[in-house]
Order: structure tokens, then sequence, then C-alpha cells
């Protein structure tokens, strides 16, 4: 069956409900079908096609983010926070932000918070945190990203560490 490709459609739903809302709603349809799956099949190798269908998912967010900021620079970068930080989803302590550094603490997590209080804390590392890499690739594939922690893993903040190449736009 030779079926024709559809054009995608521009996902424009973080900008109308945010990232929190987002995700939760990912969480509560993913929970059931990943256990139905892992009941079905082996539950490590299920996850292992999850986690790795969300990076690639990611990696195609974030080069839509860097057309929609108009830009890929740290800058640009910086400005699309607030899809994250929307509601108070995520508090942040900048230490840093120039041209080829873009370094904050997450001091809280709504992420985690939610993820907990829907009963699924692992989960929340599968479907938000294993994005972070994958995002940044996809936003600019110069930059990179050093993180050494999550709340979402039990630390007291999340340390972001992205560095990006000098004079890309």
């Amino acid at each position: 069956m030779n079926q024709e490709r559809q054009p995608t459609v521009a996902d424009t739903l973080t900008q109308k409900i945010g990232v929190l809302t987002r995700r939760e709603v990912e969480a509560r349809i993913l929970k059931p079908i990943i256990e139905a799956l892992g009941d079905s099949f082996e539950k490590k190798e299920v996850l292992r096609v999850v986690a790795q269908t969300i990076i690639t998912i990611a990696r195609q967010q974030g080069a839509e983010l860097a057309e929609a900021m108009g830009g890929n620079s740290s800058s640009h970068f910086r400005e699309s926070l607030d899809y994250w930080t929307q509601n108070s989803a995520l508090e942040i302590v900048t230490h840093r932000h120039d041209e080829t550094r873009l370094d904050f603490d997450v001091t809280r997590c709504r992420y985690a918070e939610m993820y907990r209080s829907l009963g699924m804390p692992e989960l929340g590392k599968l479907l938000s945190c294993n994005r972070d890499f994958a995002l940044i690739e996809g936003f600019n594939p110069a930059a990179r990203l050093t993180r050494t922690q999550t709340i979402m893993e039990g630390a007291s903040h999340c340390d972001f560490r992205y560095r990006f190449p000098p004079g890309r736009i």
C-alpha cells in the first residue's frame, strides 16, 4: 500500500497551553499505553523505544523552535524559556548569559511535582528531562548542554549549562 505523505501542520499547542499543561496531557495518555505495552512486550525495550522516540521528537521541536524564534543564538534560546516557565512552571536563577553561554539553575520544577502528584515520577525523566539535550541539538546543532543533576531525580536543583558558538544566528 503506497500512502502519500500528508504535509505536517505546524505544532502551536505549546504556545497556546504552555509546556507544563502539555506534558501533563501527554503523561496521562502515555502512562497507560506504556504500561500496556510493557505487559505485552519486554518493558525495558518499550521504555527504550519510547525514550528514543521522544528524543527524535525533541530534536525536531528544537529546530522548529529556532525557526519560530527567528534564530538559534543564546539570546533566542533564553527568550524561548518563557514557554517552559509559563504559569511559574519553573523557577530559574540565571548565573550567566552572554553570546556563548547560558548558565542557570532550576530551583523549583513543577514538572517534577506534577509527575509525582500523578503517581508517575519514573516517567518524568523519560518524558521531560530526556528531551533537553536533543532539543538544544535541534535548536542549534553546534550548541552543547551540560547538566549533572535534576530535581526530577532528587537533587536540590537542576544545573543547566549551555554553550553556544560565537556569532551564530
